[in-house]
């Protein structure tokens, strides 16, 4: 098993938020996966906006940007 950043305990309160009565370990597992899979493709995506623009600080700016294929 490999480390995370996010911890499980959020995924179950997220799926429980969701309208979930139950929540198996393999669920909440799964879309921590997915969660990280998204996040790491944002902050790469906002990482090369910023220094495109010749920052290296990374803006909210930069975030919402390179969610908005994702949402």
């Amino acid at each position: 098993m490999k480390s995370s950043e996010l911890g499980i305990s959020a995924m179950y309160r997220i799926l429980k938020k969701a309208g979930a009565e139950r929540v198996s370990d393999e669920s909440a597992e799964e879309l921590r996966g997915i969660i990280e899979e998204l996040a790491n493709n944002i902050a790469k995506s906002a990482v090369d906006m910023a220094s495109h623009a010749g920052r290296k600080t990374i803006k909210a700016e930069d975030i919402k940007l390179a969610s908005k294929p994702f949402i």
